[in-house]
């Protein structure tokens, strides 16, 4: 990022995810200000050097560049109609990067243009790690001005940015691909599983499928047992990462989009069952690789 293009952001959603990425923004020498309801996210940002504005309209209210990551596409809706839109200056980008449902991202994008600014929505894969590590993926939907608009602040917190079609289909493109992350996780720890009771060693298994027609994100980086990956959560008691309940909410949404397109999707059905089962008890809060202690235990 030039300094032409370095701008005044808006950061509103300071969580696990969203501090990491106001502080790699705040690193490139953009003038980041923040907002978030939760006061220990407020404490930690404040920590890490980034000021906190009053409120969110105030946050807005002189940004060139508006980024939200909310918990849920109700809290977005609610966040551009109450306050957001009307205390943003005109022509305000508004980069939407909560992972909402497709027809909420579309709404959240009518609201906009409606009060005269521009949006984009562009949710993120990576997870923490990837949030720290300015190496996320952003999956984007929006209009090819609005796109390269938000480029290079996008590339300051992502290392791979996709332009993936209009409004509504970078959630899209998310949506599919946790569904794709979810089964894989769930196959990935179901092969643990029965690699321990057939006598596999973790490692001797981890060491065929890594490299074989196997493959996958859930084995090489989320490996679900400890050890063959130190950096994987299951060597830290299962702290996310990336926790089932937000897994569980996104394969919500994925089910959702399933029945409004009558597409026959068994094994993305399967999951969310799973993990909304996983998530009703303590895979709540564990990172969502931790599946397979449900799994061992049939509890799931």
């Amino acid at each position: 990022m030039t300094e032409a293009q370095k701008s005044r952001i808006a950061f509103l959603g300071l969580g696990h995810m969203g501090l990491p990425m106001a502080k790699n923004l705040v690193a490139a020498g953009n003038e980041v200000h923040g907002f978030d309801l939760v006061p220990a996210a407020i404490e930690a940002a404040q920590a890490a050097g980034i000021p906190i504005a009053a409120s969110g309209a105030d946050a807005v209210a002189d940004a060139d560049v508006v980024i939200t990551m909310f918990p849920a596409g109700r809290h977005v809706i609610d966040a551009y109609r109450t306050e957001l839109l009307a205390a943003a200056r005109p022509d305000t980008l508004f980069i939407e990067s909560s992972t909402i449902a497709v027809d909420e991202a579309r709404a959240a994008h009518a609201l906009a243009l409606a009060a005269g600014h521009r949006n984009v929505d562009a949710p993120v894969s990576g997870g923490v790690v990837g949030a720290e590590n300015g190496t996320l993926a952003f999956m984007v939907g929006g209009s090819d001005d609005d796109f390269a608009a938000a480029l290079p602040v996008l590339e300051v917190m992502g290392k791979r940015i996709v332009h993936c079609g209009g409004p509504g289909l970078g959630q899209a493109a998310k949506v599919c691909n946790n569904m794709v992350l979810a089964v894989s996780q769930i196959a990935v720890a179901e092969a643990f599983v029965l690699g321990e009771r057939l006598g596999l060693e973790h490692q001797a298994l981890f060491d065929v499928v890594s490299q074989a027609s196997g493959q996958c994100w859930s084995i090489t980086t989320n490996c679900p047992v400890p050890g063959p990956v130190p950096t994987s959560p299951a060597n830290r008691d299962y702290q996310p990462g990336f926790a089932g309940a937000l897994m569980a909410k996104d394969l919500g949404l994925a089910l959702q989009a399933i029945d409004q397109t009558s597409t026959d999707a068994r094994m993305g059905r399967l999951a969310q069952q799973l993990y909304a089962a996983f998530a009703a008890g303590e895979g709540a809060s564990r990172d969502f690789s931790g599946i397979i202690t449900d799994i061992r235990d049939g509890s799931v």
